[in-house]
């Protein structure tokens, strides 16, 4: 659990962007405190006034209550209106912010988050943070000025009245402090449990299709329901914790006042006050008792937001991958592995060992291996995905140009990663995230060159619409897009990865003939496959097995 300390320093530093809302926030409610001040002595001096006590024009008092009143709608108005246009801009600015920084953290960390987790921090999490900056702090502020202001006011009256009205303040302090910490640890535990509810929804949602098929889908119903109970236990604890302390405070609330009430009786039946002084007492101890039934009231709101600090502190230190303009090399590109090994965490054994190959500028290479041999690990050292634990992966020209595998190098690169990888949207959606800059031509171009001319017989041809995870399509249809959108990337290393497993043995015959047409000596590809086909197709294999590793050309 970070520090209180070390969660107030993020917070100074995160509410640079929001700074202007929260001036405008703070003023307003300050703005706010100075009218109800001014109300209680309007009151008061159209109560002496009505009563004979003092002189001046009722009419007077009246028009200044009225105005006063008009002021106050036109501030709740004001304070809506920025609450609605930039309280969202706010929130959005930091998730966008956070979601870069995950975008551009090291795959291999982000990797070991849950995706529902993560959604529930960049949602929930980001909302409390955002409300705190904007809301709760300038509404903290303004009411720490009321408790000031209204406690020198009732002083001017009655000196010994305001330090009875105060005195419950140690004991505030007292019950705060106690009462943040078991909060803090309590809405942790929340949290973690309502990220783990929203964590099964996604994965049960995404994965419909194979819990149907097993027939499962009542067990994770079965499952939701137990997180479920014991997201309503923890619930129920925050709330019996926090209506204890409550009810201990507002005791304290009511009697002091309860002294003022029968302290001004008192002092009105010996007439040493007026009424308007006796209604302006009354007034100014609910002034100063208010800001502490604030302070209660923003305590859950400011444990919440520490709590969700902490989650996003945690989001924020994912390592950055190494960042920098592109290092775009001339092709043909080939590869070098030199010694490469790596292990996903020290205990484990070493997917690659001691791996020395060489994939020649041009070439075309068919990596082979049984399940677990380190197949797709050896494509994400290539990208930069991930860095081998000892040797190298080197890029290396005909020129004689060599530069280390790095997030840098990327650019080099076009992979068609294993199983279906289609965003929601169009298919020109689709196609645009290889190449932005793509042209009608170069979309059909690929198309073509990867067997996906089915595209061009539906009604709305490019523009056709794909659902979520390419629902609408055969497997081999979206597997296919996905190889078009690949190839219009400008890269002049090509990296499939199982990705012809659902074409038939025509289709996939014709889609190996199509990149042979393409390839030009110019591009380096590699592929990860059992497909005979392909083993033929080849220049050259690359068999990997379990523990050892193997080189044969």
């Amino acid at each position: 659990m970070k520090t209180s300390w070390h969660i107030l320093k993020w917070y100074w530093k995160t509410s640079k962007s929001f700074r202007l809302q929260s001036c405008l926030n703070a003023t307003l409610d300050i703005l706010r405190v100075g009218l109800d001040f001014t109300f209680i002595a309007a009151t008061k001096m159209a109560i002496d006034t009505a009563m004979g006590g003092r002189g001046g024009s009722l009419s007077l008092a009246a028009a200044l209550l009225i105005g006063i009143v008009l002021s106050q709608v036109t501030l709740s108005f004001s304070k809506r209106w920025i609450a609605a246009l930039l309280g969202v801009k706010a929130q959005n600015r930091m998730q966008h912010r956070i979601f870069t920084l995950l975008m551009k953290g090291q795959w291999d960390v982000s990797e070991h988050r849950h995706s529902g987790d993560v959604l529930n921090r960049l949602e929930r999490d980001v909302n409390d943070v955002t409300n705190v900056i904007t809301e709760t702090v300038p509404a903290f502020l303004a009411v720490i000025v009321r408790l000031i202001g209204a406690f020198f006011y009732l002083y001017s009256m009655d000196s010994r009245l305001a330090f009875i009205v105060l005195i419950i303040t140690p004991c505030f302090v007292l019950l705060s402090r106690f009462y943040i910490k078991k909060m803090r640890v309590i809405t942790r535990t929340i949290r973690q449990t309502d990220s783990a509810i929203q964590s099964l929804l996604t994965e049960s949602i995404q994965h419909i299709l194979v819990l149907k098929t097993l027939e499962r889908t009542h067990a994770m119903a079965d499952r939701l329901e137990q997180r479920q109970g014991e997201l309503r236990q923890q619930v129920r604890q925050r709330t019996l914790f926090s209506s204890v302390s409550g009810t201990f405070l507002n005791l304290g609330f009511h009697a002091g006042y309860l002294v003022t009430f029968l302290w001004g009786v008192n002092r009105l039946q010996d007439g040493s006050i007026t009424y308007g002084m006796m209604l302006a007492f009354i007034q100014l101890v609910g002034q100063i008792q208010g800001p502490f039934r604030e302070m209660m009231r923003f305590t859950p709101a400011i444990v919440n937001s520490l709590t969700a600090a902490e989650r996003l502190i945690e989001l924020e230190e994912t390592p950055l991958e190494q960042q920098g303009d592109p290092v775009r090399l001339q092709a043909p590109i080939g590869i070098r592995l030199n010694d490469v090994c790596y292990a996903y965490n020290d205990k484990g054994r070493q997917v690659l060992s001691h791996l020395t190959y060489t994939f020649p500028p041009g070439s075309t290479t068919a990596i082979l291996g049984e399940t677990g041999a380190g197949k797709t690990t050896l494509i994400r050292l290539i990208l930069a995905l991930l860095n081998p634990q000892h040797g190298s992966v080197q890029l290396f020209t005909e020129a004689g140009k060599d530069v280390q595998a790095s997030p840098l190098t990327r650019c080099n690169m076009v992979y068609v990663p294993q199983g279906n990888s289609l965003f929601s949207g169009t298919i020109r959606d689709n196609l645009l995230l290889g190449n932005p800059d793509a042209t009608e031509e170069e979309m059909r171009s690929a198309l073509q060159c990867a067997c996906a001319d089915f595209v061009f017989q539906k009604e709305e041809g490019l523009n056709t619409l794909c659902g979520e995870h390419g629902i609408g399509m055969s497997e081999g249809q979206a597997q296919r897009i996905a190889i078009a959108r690949a190839l219009l990337r400008k890269g002049s290393i090509v990296l499939l990865d199982e990705s012809t497993s659902a074409l038939d043995q025509d289709t996939e015959k014709k889609l190996l003939d199509n990149l042979s047409a393409r390839q030009d000596g110019q591009q380096t590809v590699l592929f990860i496959t059992h497909r005979p086909a392909i083993v033929e197709h080849c220049t050259q294999t690359l068999h990997l097995e379990r523990h050892t590793t193997l080189a044969s050309s």
